[in-house]
């Protein structure tokens, strides 16, 4: 069996974001977010498109919403490339969704909370080595929390999960090996095929039920990602060719290469030419 990647928008929405898969997302919610506990019971999938009626705000596309029995807000947001300023997107999105929870004229009160999960497939927070990172208000000297701490942002940073199969003894550890790992399996893993939202979650990234069209479309979104991918690979490169430059007549090449990451053959080209 070949299975897609659910790390792509469109197979992410696809398994997540349909309406029959409401057990999936609430597994992959209560994982992740309520930390292995069932505290979701039920929710309702709905359209993801957040559209302002102010002409002064941007609309955006997320990749799953959802609300809560209890009435909270859940967005949520799987991201590959690393792009400027996606911090501050994360809580525009966060805050954009708390906001139009308001029809004109109804008052504060009827706003519930918003739960923002993010999922990345690079690293946003270097200085630690946590793979799931929980925010929320809290007052700088106290500690305490905000009145009404209605904003909470979930990263879970993809590349930090490095647990192999047979390490894996919790649900949100399954969820992060099958977002990272799917396209590598031939077969649904025993501790995954007896858990009956994984045998459903892998069934729609299966290969064999997805139509012409729906595969035409994952692989036109794959090749922009590893389009994108490549041109910032190249600008990296750029750069410390550049820096390589400005230290040929300081330093020799084995120190250059050291300092800039290029092979020492690369450095000797530089210097040739």
């Amino acid at each position: 069996m070949t299975f897609i990647s659910p790390k792509t928008d469109f197979a992410f929405k696809k398994i997540f974001a349909s309406q029959e898969s409401k057990p999936i997302l609430i597994s992959f919610l209560n994982a992740l977010v309520y930390h292995n506990q069932p505290l979701i019971q039920d929710l309702e999938i709905i359209d993801p498109y957040q559209s302002s009626p102010l002409p002064i705000l941007k609309d955006s596309f997320l990749d799953v919403k959802a609300k809560l029995s209890n009435g909270s807000l859940v967005i949520i947001e799987m991201q590959v490339l690393q792009v400027e300023s996606f911090a501050r997107r994360v809580l525009y999105n966060a805050t954009k969704a708390y906001s139009l929870q308001l029809g004109k004229g109804e008052g504060y009160r009827y706003l519930k909370p918003v739960i923002a999960l993010t999922i990345t497939d690079f690293v946003m927070f270097p200085e630690h080595n946590q793979i799931i990172s929980n925010f929320k208000l809290r007052e700088e000297t106290t500690n305490i929390s905000y009145i009404e701490n209605h904003l909470e942002l979930v990263f879970v940073e993809l590349p930090k999960f490095e647990k192999q199969l047979e390490e894996l003894d919790q649900l949100d550890e399954l969820w992060m090996y099958f977002l990272k790992n799917a396209p590598s399996l031939e077969t649904v893993p025993p501790q995954m095929a007896q858990l009956p939202e994984f045998q459903q979650a892998f069934g729609i990234a299966s290969e064999a039920n997805l139509s012409r069209k729906d595969l035409e479309e994952l692989g036109k979104r794959e090749m922009f990602i590893h389009d994108q991918q490549g041109l910032v690979i190249f600008a990296e490169k750029q750069a410390k060719q550049e820096i390589a430059q400005q230290l040929l007549p300081l330093l020799d090449n084995e120190t250059i290469s050291q300092t800039t990451g290029l092979p020492v053959e690369e450095i000797e080209k530089l210097r040739e030419d």
